[in-house]
């Protein structure tokens, strides 16, 4: 099949360049400004009870979490004083009336309620929602953040609240991506030039990662017809999309070159090299796509936008390496080595003189002390990752200099309840006329440890009390003309904290007067959110296990191999988790990567990184075992193939690995610490893999294992012997083939 297409591809290369090249034109054309209509949700799980309450709480009461929050400041005196009074109720007015506010309240036109007063008495808040979906809320934000942030001569006005938080996010994250290429793009350039040693050579995986991104742009444009997608996928587009394009690029052109030293003609060349390298650029993209494609059995659209953004980056880099790039080579033919840096040296006939054959060599020699040290590492450095906390992302995750960051550590630590972050106890079949339920029910919740107080159609209460009678804004908590009440819960604790989870879970298991009870806010939804990613965490590690293992089976007829492979590659992740946990969890590295530390990590990442991680791993993985089971099939010699396959790939998977690691690297620039985050970790186990794994732990294991590496049960042989993937050599002269390998993949 790639024998066809090959040949299809060099008959018709002009054809095939043009056809590429308006593709991406319009590609980029229509998916360019997909950025401004990601969103930047995608946290909740759409079938959980937090979710049910706040569609119940907009749908029935027409009300819900405020999403808005204005701190305003005295500039003289309190916020009780005259002039604040009179500022303070002007402001909550006007943004009452603003389109698309659905309510605004504020200390002042609630009868000035103390947990809306900051504790020194200069400060109150100013709570209001916008309704409507992740779109509508940040289009209204952007039209009332800078109209609502202002000074005069009697208040200070700063804006914040979960909508000045994501519509913050999203801008960082644009400004992110730009900062992102201007670093990384220039060194990869660089680095490109030196590994392939020409400039036209070096042009040909920026030409590749082209496509897969403005090719996955579109798709995600698409995508947003039918499905929200988050725009923190645009971070994986970029990083994947230049990554696996580098990748891909350097085995295809450097098999392309050793076929001419080899006496093929520029055609044969082309051929061959789709035919041996492009069929390992297969087996690496499925087995790629598949790590991915488990995120899509997560409900929750951020995760799930990964694997849109993933599947696709990795489908159109798989097209321009096995299509567009051997039409290119086609056109070039030589001319790929043109402003060449320095001459090919002379070859050599010593091939164990090859640096990472002796590398091989000497691991081999000492196998067992050799792997117990390095795994006794890789467990050491990721011990920190068995102290792990999870939690949901919040205005912490930007900035420290940026405004809605400011204005929630102010309110954090200025103010004694987490109004706007109350939990909402709701019920569709309450009698509301049946007042008693509602008080017996709202002093039971009142009790909990680390409740401040209860918000009812009755009153207030705290402590198993009444503290205040009903107001007019009491009304709101009855559903007019329909069954129904609901009740604020305000915390006393931090609510994306080990205590806020207790604290939803306690509301949630408190006896209620009513059936259908369902509790949403923000500690809820961390409950929920965890809980999601957590009971679908067993299917998707199937998934990668389950499709690793056939593809693997299927490349190299053993149930071994595909085994060691899949152990070693979350051995080399225990470390980068572990370092995840000791950095960003911990804190020791906030002040060098400028980020705020909260004593946890989102609940997200660590699965988003276990599956990109473990793709690259098996990436390289594919790339080395091909080249081994090659040259075992050719021999027979167990410990010989192990060490050529690593002499023919080492070179080309550390340049590949060091080239998408300063990509990865670029993230580490984000304001977004989760995004930060994954650059750090992706960098880490990149590098780990394709040095220590690859390097000593793949040798030291198969080196063990001897002739075993090949064994399958005899049904499994004979299943493979039929329908199993080889690479016949095609009668590649073993004389030029090797001495071109002697002069390692890229000429210096």
């Amino acid at each position: 099949m790639l024998q066809g297409l090959a040949r299809f591809v060099v008959r018709r290369r002009v054809a095939v360049l043009l056809l590429a090249l308006v593709a991406i034109a319009g590609a980029g054309a229509y998916g360019g400004g997909v950025a401004t209509k990601l969103s930047s949700g995608g946290f909740d799980d759409p079938a959980s009870q937090s979710v049910a309450a706040r569609a119940l709480l907009t749908e029935r009461f027409g009300a819900g979490e405020p999403n808005v929050v204005l701190l305003v400041t005295a500039k003289r005196g309190a916020v009780d004083g005259t002039a604040a009074t009179m500022a303070g109720s002007a402001l909550t007015e006007a943004l009452r009336k603003e389109p698309g506010v659905a309510t605004a309240v504020s200390y002042w036109s609630l009868g000035r309620p103390a947990p809306l007063r900051s504790n020194d008495g200069r400060q109150a808040l100013v709570l209001a929602r916008i309704a409507g979906t992740d779109d509508v809320v940040a289009a209204a934000m952007k039209r009332l953040s800078p109209r609502y942030t202002r000074s005069d001569s009697e208040v200070d006005v700063r804006v914040g609240g979960q909508a000045e938080v994501f519509r913050q996010v999203s801008s960082t994250v644009e400004n992110d991506l730009k900062r992102a290429e201007g670093f990384a793009i220039p060194i990869t350039m660089v680095l490109l030039v030196i590994v392939f040693g020409s400039f036209v050579a070096a042009s040909l995986p920026l030409a590749i990662g082209a496509i897969a991104v403005l090719g996955t742009l579109a798709v995600l444009r698409v995508l947003l017809s039918v499905t929200d997608v988050s725009i923190f996928s645009l971070n994986l587009t970029t990083a994947l999309g230049m990554g696996l394009a580098i990748d891909y690029s350097l085995f295809v052109v450097s098999r392309y070159r050793e076929e001419l030293r080899a006496g093929r003609t520029v055609e044969a060349a082309v051929i061959e090299s789709v035919r041996t390298a492009g069929r390992t650029v297969l087996f690496s993209a499925l087995t790629v796509a598949a790590s991915l494609a488990a995120l899509l059995v997560f409900p929750l659209y951020f995760l799930r936008s990964f694997a849109y953004a993933g599947i696709a980056v990795v489908a159109l880099a798989t097209f321009g390496a096995v299509v567009v790039l051997p039409a290119l080579l086609a056109v070039l033919g030589p001319r790929v080595d043109s402003g060449r840096l320095w001459r090919p040296r002379k070859a050599q006939v010593d091939l164990p003189n090859g640096f990472w054959h002796r590398v091989a060599t000497a691991v081999m020699r000492r196998p067992v002390g050799i792997a117990t040290g390095i795994i006794a590492l890789l467990l050491l450095l990721g011990a920190p990752f068995l102290g792990v906390r999870f939690g949901l992302p919040d205005d912490r995750v930007l900035p420290s200099k940026t405004s809605s960051h400011q204005v929630q550590q102010e309110i954090r630590h200025g103010f004694t309840s987490h109004e706007a972050d109350a939990l909402n106890v709701v019920s569709a079949s309450a009698d509301a006329s049946s007042t008693s339920d509602v008080t017996a029910y709202a002093e039971r919740l009142s009790l909990l440890p680390d409740v401040s107080r209860v918000d009812a159609l009755t009153g207030s209460y705290a402590g198993g009390n009444q503290v205040a009678p009903p107001s007019p804004a009491s009304a709101g908590f009855s559903a007019k003309g329909q069954r129904g009440t609901w009740l604020s819960v305000i915390p006393k604790v931090e609510p994306m904290s080990p205590a806020g989870e207790r604290l939803a879970k306690a509301v949630r298991t408190a006896p209620s007067p009513w059936q259908d009870v369902v509790v949403g806010g923000p500690s809820a939804s961390l409950v929920d959110s965890k809980a999601a990613i957590f009971g679908q965490l067993p299917l998707a590690a199937a998934i990668i296990v389950l499709v690793t293992f056939v593809v693997l089976f299927m490349m190299t007829g053993s149930v071994l191999v595909p085994a060691k492979a899949l152990v070693l590659n979350v051995l080399s992740l225990t470390a980068t988790f572990g370092a995840m946990v000791w950095i960003f969890q911990e804190g020791h590295l906030a002040g060098v990567l400028d980020f705020t530390a909260v004593g946890s990590i989102d609940t997200s990442i660590p699965i988003l990184m276990f599956c990109i991680a473990f793709g690259l791993s098996m990436d390289y993985e594919v790339f080395l075992l091909s080249r081994i089971k090659e040259e075992y099939d050719r021999t027979g010699d167990n410990t010989a193939s192990v060490a050529l396959g690593l002499e023919r790939t080492g070179r080309i998977v550390t340049a590949a690995a060091a080239l998408l690691a300063v990509v990865f690297a670029s993230f580490a620039t984000s304001g977004i610490t989760f995004i930060k985050m994954m650059g750090v970790g992706l960098t880490l186990a990149v590098l780990m893999d394709a040095t220590l794994v690859r390097g000593a732990l793949v040798p030291a294991f198969m080196r063990l294992a001897g002739n075993g590496n090949w064994w399958a049960p005899a049904p499994l042989r004979r299943f493979h012997n039929r329908f199993g993937f080889r690479e016949a050599t095609q009668g590649v002269p073993a004389l030029a083939d090797d001495a071109a390998l002697r002069q390692g993949a890229f000429d210096r």
